[in-house]
């Protein structure tokens, strides 16, 4: 399972993967019965403390994407089924709907923005797999 977190975006971390986790299992990359990394696994590999990847468990434990199995770990919920393709494009519209919002309120061309995307899309295929990275 790979996830990227930014201190730099303004998104609490465990927000971030909840995030994530969330759009993997829209996606279809994590599946019904899939185990999640433990707590202190994924907190060593994304560098930050285990409380706040606990935290991001009980958000998706609460949301219904991961169970709990006593003593067994924390597996994706059969209610976690992916989203259609229609659903992950609406869930992705409304963060360019955002995006493009905050660049008119900061002035930033939609050329300039445009080209950002492109830049960060070929600087995140360089990433290593897992960790903690934060975009310059």
């Amino acid at each position: 399972m790979q996830i990227h977190i930014s201190s730099s975006d303004g998104v609490p971390i465990y927000l971030q993967i909840v995030n994530q986790v969330k759009y993997l299992v829209a996606a279809g990359r994590l599946n019904h019965g899939e185990e999640m990394p433990p707590i202190r696994a994924l907190a060593e590999q994304l560098l930050i403390n285990p409380n706040t990847v606990a935290r991001a468990y009980r958000e998706l434990e609460t949301a219904g994407i991961v169970e709990k199995r006593r003593t067994a770990g924390t597996y994706v919920a059969q209610a976690g089924s992916p989203l259609s393709r229609q659903q992950r494009r609406r869930i992705l519209q409304e963060r360019v709907d955002a995006l493009l919002a905050e660049s008119r309120q900061m002035d930033v061309p939609t050329d300039d923005l445009i080209q950002l995307i492109w830049q960060r899309d070929k600087h995140m295929t360089t990433w290593p797999t897992g960790g903690r990275h934060d975009p310059a």
